[in-house]
């Protein structure tokens, strides 16, 4: 049985998307699985103590826009650290991901879509016409994916994939749970590779 790791994420997150690709080429170098399990952001920071971009310090809020420029520059992935359609509310572009999910689609490619749309290609991520057409180009049927997403019941996994994240002491996103240590952010790639690759049992408080 190959391991499994818990991949806990927002569309909202340009933390994700710069880890999105090196968190694949991990996975697939170990023939690992993911289980891709998006979250309310703003529900995991209440309980971890993070605040949003716009309220933190403004030395903090500098040094975020230096760094997202480093790691991009680091993993040559283009971002735009100050897109046209950001902040926004990934509910719907999170449910659609949970909706490939159920219908037994895998969403990497789409959530790559959806995060390099956002950070990168200036796409409005909470239009459902943009989603349609990431939907499709991933040969998905957007009309049914788009209506599963506004189910009550899509919404629940999301809530619930948020307390399962809070259970695992998630500080944030990305998060990666291997064996129920949690790995946050995308600088935790390379650690999550040496764990995989050790064998190592997990560190616990």
């Amino acid at each position: 049985m190959p391991v499994t790791i818990d991949y806990y994420m927002t569309s909202l997150s340009p933390f994700t998307y710069l880890g999105h690709q090196p968190l694949r080429a991990v996975v697939e170098k170990h023939g690992a699985q993911l289980n891709v399990k998006p979250v309310d952001l703003f529900g995991v920071w209440e309980v971890s103590g993070a605040v949003r971009p716009a309220q933190r310090p403004p030395v903090r809020q500098r040094y975020r826009l230096v760094e997202l420029q480093r790691i991009a520059d680091y993993r040559a992935t283009p971002i735009n650290t100050k897109p046209k359609h950001w902040p926004c509310d990934p509910a719907l572009a999170d449910h659609t991901i949970i909706a490939l999910i159920e219908a037994g689609h895998n969403p990497l490619n789409y959530m790559e879509r959806v995060l390099a749309g956002l950070w990168a290609n200036e796409r409005d991520i909470t239009d459902e016409a943009t989603l349609s057409e990431m939907l499709e180009a991933e040969g998905a049927d957007a009309a049914a994916i788009l209506e599963c997403a506004k189910q009550p019941a899509i919404a629940a996994i999301r809530a619930q994939n948020t307390k399962d994240a809070i259970a695992a002491d998630v500080v944030g996103v990305p998060a990666y749970v291997l064996n129920g240590e949690a790995f946050w952010g995308q600088d935790r790639v390379e650690y999550l590779d040496h764990a995989l690759a050790t064998g190592r049992k997990p560190f616990m408080p």
